[in-house]
């Protein structure tokens, strides 16, 4: 399980990205779909993350977090 920061977050759209380790350069991409433990609305950018990663099969040269919760357990 990989940890990061949320860099974006579209309450709109239902998602958002993750910077994994905290550096820029590779985000991440997850859906509301892909939250665990927590309502996709509570999640705030610059909230610490664990997540889970897989191909994305919209985009398979990227991959997309799952099992997206808060670093801290809450």
């Amino acid at each position: 399980m990989a940890t990061g920061t949320i860099i974006t977050i579209r309450d709109d759209k239902g998602f958002g990205f993750i910077a994994p380790g905290g550096e820029r350069g590779n985000d991440v991409f997850f859906h509301r779909s892909a939250v665990v433990d927590i309502e996709f609305e509570q999640l705030r950018e610059g909230q610490e993350v664990s997540f889970d990663q897989e191909p994305d099969p919209r985009n398979p040269d990227r991959q997309r977090a799952i099992n997206v919760r808060p670093a801290d357990g809450v």
